[in-house]
């Protein structure tokens, strides 16, 4: 009999089971699993800030969070922000079939959604979008580094968008650093 690789321990049927710490989410393309990912870093980030995260109760909403701030309820829809190069592309509309097959696709509007959260999980980093970015577009950019033509005007940095920065935008708490260091 051969020995077992270490870390690793077998179940019956061959089934090999491998420690915690050494799985990780392989880059399938599920748009179930990878928005459900997105929502939960999304809602960490927010908790980390001190702030409070509420699920709607019943599906078929077009937020997928609402995270108090302290001045208001931000209705939240999550999103996942795949890299393509040096930009990270948001969608920024819903798509179905129709009956024909045709695709329909749905664009968010700022009656219906207060802003976009985006998850990368390339940069394992969080983003908080106002509706002047997404609202009746299809796709949004995100630029994470300079162009190669050194263009500045009309780019989107993502810098500019990071979770936490981006909340007092959104009418956050003043208090926000007191909360996440405890003493509020």
């Amino acid at each position: 009999m051969g020995r077992r690789p270490v870390g690793r321990a077998r179940l019956g049927d061959g089934v090999v089971c491998r420690p915690i710490r050494q799985l990780h989410w392989s880059g399938g393309d599920d748009p179930d699993q990878k928005g459900n990912i997105a929502e939960t870093a999304i809602a960490l980030a927010a908790l980390k800030l001190g702030l409070g995260v509420y699920r709607p109760v019943m599906e078929g909403q077009r937020y997928d969070l609402i995270i108090n701030t302290g001045e208001r309820l931000l209705r939240v829809q999550c999103k996942w922000a795949a890299r393509d190069g040096d930009v990270l592309l948001v969608r920024c509309c819903s798509a179905r079939r129709s009956l024909g097959g045709r695709v329909v696709n749905r664009y968010y509007t700022s009656t219906e959604v207060d802003a976009f959260a985006a998850y990368s999980s390339d940069l394992d980093r969080c983003f908080l979008l106002p509706p002047k970015l997404w609202e009746r577009r299809r796709l949004l950019h995100l630029r994470i580094s300079p162009t190669r033509n050194s263009q500045v005007r009309g780019i989107n940095w993502a810098s500019d968008y990071e979770f936490g920065a981006t909340l007092q935008s959104f009418g956050a708490v003043a208090q926000l650093g007191e909360r996440r260091a405890g003493s509020a």
